[in-house]
């Protein structure tokens, strides 16, 4: 930044900024002009700001959404870099059934417990699916779209009643 443009005072989201006009030629005994322009933020940018403090402050109830849509990306990429990487993840849908298996047999759980272990293992298996077959076919391929939707609008949900109760 030039030495003759500098933002000077608290930072603020309308900050000041000084501009000096060097003294022009013939004037030797004049002093520079000053000229001092407020910047206002633009409506937009306050309004993605005020956006931002509210995802900001939300965080922690939106895990199951930022992973959701932070799969998107990963997934097409995965997608358009190398489309066998789907045949890789193939086997994180299964992962989820068989942790159910192994902890229903070291501590087996009745009722309630079963029904959110089952729950979540089933939840994990769909999830891992749509990354296997949206990195296999493209994120937005034939109902993908549809299954991402519902799957994220689950685990939200889940989510938000798990974070309710404990």
């Amino acid at each position: 930044m030039s030495s003759r443009i500098r933002a000077r005072g608290a930072k603020t989201a309308a900050s000041v900024h000084t501009v000096h006009i060097p003294r022009q030629r013939g004037r030797r005994g004049a002093q520079p002009f000053v000229v001092v322009v407020p910047e206002r933020p633009s409506l937009i940018r306050e309004a993605l700001g005020a956006f931002g403090r509210v995802l900001w402050r939300f965080r922690g109830a939106l895990a199951p959404t930022t992973l959701a849509v932070l799969a998107w990306p990963l997934t097409a990429i995965l997608h358009a870099v190398a489309w066998w990487s789907g045949l890789l993840l193939a086997p994180l849908a299964v992962l989820p059934l068989l942790w159910l298996l192994i902890m229903q047999r070291r501590r087996p759980a009745r009722a309630a417990v079963l029904a959110w272990r089952a729950g979540l293992a089933s939840l994990a298996a769909v999830a891992g699916a749509w990354v296997a077959l949206a990195a296999g076919f493209g994120p937005l391929a034939g109902p993908l779209a549809l299954f991402w939707l519902l799957t994220w609008l689950t685990a939200q949900t889940a989510w938000l009643i798990v974070r309710r109760t404990h």
